[in-house]
């Protein structure tokens, strides 16, 4: 029995580790935060989706999110502390079901390539599900399930599945991949 509960609270870490990267250095590669996510992306599935499906991209600005936002979107703040990160939700299932707890407030951590934290339960359409992101992008990943922004490795972002794409920020990635820590992020309506 203990040993049971010692291989549960193992799997359960290594399974934190996944959706939100490693706290190491920037400079260590995806697939060093997680073999488990890598071996499973590894095999070879060309019908899977991938963040930059029908995604409206930008290409020209790497200081920016490479999502543009969805025109008409839901403008909102995320306050980190006294660091403002604005940002635009979409139209899924995801983001309409977080913005009708707005105001809310999400904990999150910064790791390699993304902020992220355990938060609660979101309604999500299957066929949204998707492997890696784009830097920029607001995501909510199903598997655990976590809020997450991602700021870098978007080119070697695939082997990470299990994410919906809710939004993007709006202002420079280093605004957000500057900021090192954990936050209690307040998430509003932008006036």
């Amino acid at each position: 029995m203990k040993k049971a509960i010692i291989i549960a609270a193992a799997l359960f870490t290594a399974g934190l580790m996944t959706a939100c990267g490693s706290t190491s250095s920037s400079s260590e590669t995806p697939a060093a935060d997680n073999t488990a996510s890598s071996s499973a992306a590894s095999e070879t599935d060309n019908s899977r989706q991938v963040a930059k499906d029908n995604a409206d991209m930008q290409t020209d600005d790497k200081t920016m999110p490479t999502r543009k936002p969805m025109e008409g979107g839901t403008k909102i703040n995320m306050y980190f502390g006294d660091t403002v990160i604005p940002g635009v939700l979409n139209d899924s299932e995801t983001a309409k079901a977080l913005i009708s707890k707005l105001p809310y407030t999400q904990s999150v951590s910064r790791y390699s390539h993304d902020f992220c934290g355990v938060t609660e339960e979101l309604p999500y359409n299957e066929n949204e599900v998707h492997y890696g992101w784009l830097n920029g992008d607001i995501d909510y990943a199903t598997n655990a399930p976590y809020f997450t922004i991602l700021f870098e490795d978007e080119e070697a972002s695939e082997q990470y599945g299990y994410q919906v794409n809710i939004g993007v920020i709006t202002c420079p990635i280093e605004t957000i991949s500057d900021l090192d820590g954990s936050f209690d992020v307040r998430i509003e309506l932008a006036e």
